[in-house]
């Protein structure tokens, strides 16, 4: 085994939504005082961790494909006498703990989404029995009350505030793996963000299965408001966001708090008031398009995001067809897009009418090429304007720096002064699907 004396390799490979990319930071915060620090690759990682996603099949699939490739490197580091430790946490592991023991034994512990925080003490049973499962048997609560400190590495970072959810639409899996809706107390998500701030973070993302329904003692807008006070944090954006709880003071807030980025990532997964409906979704079609036009009346340079799904059992032509009218009425500068996937144990997992792969993949191809046309246009749009970039590393190719711009896009820009926490006024010169390029000016832009 490695020596306790040295650095030990840590690899997390993370799969899924935010809320996984934050879980991953903190376990990698809960194992720095064991002595594990992150490595590039598992090949040679005394510990590796599958932080695992349950919202489609092929995700789970893939968490057992990448089981069997790290077979051999385990077999082989022990026939070199160094040992791996293999876990696999997060929402699968919540979901499919037996089943992962049964399935991989090489797999030595099984952590869910409420109890990495027991991450130290599992390792050291795992040294002496294989298979430990702790899946399901802590809070949220408990989980945030036993992190360390965080240990930021960059200008930006995420802070989760809510877990789980109440909403139970009809094809996830979240309620079963992650919980009843739990939010965190107003002090303990201010006294975070503060401690961030103190360590160099500039924006901070706020995290939540559905994050705009927080109650931990505030409203959600009140506690934005609250953030945008810390001295140090000029940005502040927040999802996933459900639109029954786009409250009237959330949606004025996009218009009168400037540290709130004119970005919104509002999940509508179809266009069909039926399959809405099907999906358990509490809200129609009229309903997120007035969302829209009030967010817009506010705040009329934001850039909107979404998450759609196709396919969903009973899908006809015509519901797909309403989807890429909503689409096309609405404008979306990006967007996540899936073919429905049954998750077992969720209502639509049973529901007849089940949509052949090859329709649901026509569709999803159909769909995408409108969203990407959609970010395509909305990100030439930006050429020719100035905008203010927070810069968080260097770019790409040599004399550049990278950064993000308000509406989430990635920025490259010839610069080589500019620190890292700085925001600078960049001049967009070009624009691809996926990013944007440009020039530093000596001036900060007012507005974004």
């Amino acid at each position: 085994m490695a020596d306790a004396r040295t650095p030990k390799g840590l690899f997390i490979e993370t799969y899924g939504c935010q809320m996984n990319v934050y879980d991953s930071e903190r376990m990698r915060d809960v194992l720095a005082p064991l002595g594990y620090a992150p490595v590039d690759k598992p090949d040679d990682a005394d510990l590796v961790v599958l932080n695992t996603c349950h919202i489609r099949e092929k995700a789970t699939e893939k968490v057992y494909s990448e089981i069997g490739r790290l077979r051999a490197h385990k077999e082989r580091r022990i026939a070199e006498g160094k040992g791996m430790t293999i876990a696999i946490a997060g929402c699968v592991a919540q979901a499919e703990g037996e089943e992962i023991i049964r399935r991989a034994p090489e797999v030595d512990l099984v952590v869910g989404p409420q109890a990495y925080h027991k991450l130290p003490e599992l390792i050291a049973r795992a040294a002496r029995k294989t298979g430990e499962r702790l899946a399901a048997d802590f809070t949220a609560q408990e989980k945030f009350d036993a992190l360390p400190a965080r240990a930021p590495d960059g200008v930006t970072a995420f802070l989760s505030i809510q877990e789980g959810c109440d909403k139970f639409c009809t094809f996830c899996v979240v309620p079963y793996t992650r919980g009843a809706e739990y939010s965190r107390p107003l002090a303990d998500v201010i006294a975070e963000a503060r401690a961030l701030a103190d360590k160099g973070v500039r924006e901070i993302t706020l995290l939540g299965q559905n994050v705009n329904a927080y109650h931990g003692g505030a409203s959600f807008a009140d506690l934005l408001l609250a953030l945008a006070q810390i001295e140090g944090i000029e940005r502040l954006r927040y999802m996933t966001s459900h639109p029954v709880e786009m409250t009237d003071d959330l949606i004025a807030l996009h218009g009168q708090e400037p540290k709130l980025m004119p970005f919104l990532h509002l999940p509508v997964q179809s266009g069909s008031d039926r399959v809405l409906k099907a999906m358990n979704r509490k809200h129609d079609g009229a309903f997120y398009r007035d969302i829209i036009e009030r967010v817009r009346k506010v705040r009329p340079d934001v850039a909107l995001s979404s998450d759609f799904i196709v396919g969903f059992p009973g899908e006809r032509e015509q519901d797909f067809e309403d989807t890429m009218q909503l689409v096309r009425n609405i404008g979306f500068a990006s967007a996540f897009s899936f073919k429905y996937s049954p998750r077992p144990g969720t209502p639509a997992a049973a529901m007849l009418a089940q949509i052949p792969d090859e329709v649901k993949t026509e569709r999803l191809l159909r769909l995408q090429a409108l969203l990407w046309e959609q970010q395509t246009a909305f990100n030439v749009a930006q050429v020719g304007r100035v905008l203010p970039i927070l810069v968080t590393g260097d770019g790409r190719r040599a004399g550049q720096k990278h950064g993000r711009s308000p509406y989430l896009q990635s920025v490259h820009f010839n610069d080589t002064a500019a620190q890292n926490g700085d925001i600078v006024s960049v001049r967009i010169e070009a624009a691809t699907q996926n990013s944007l390029s440009g020039a530093r000016l000596a001036r900060t832009p007012e507005v974004a």
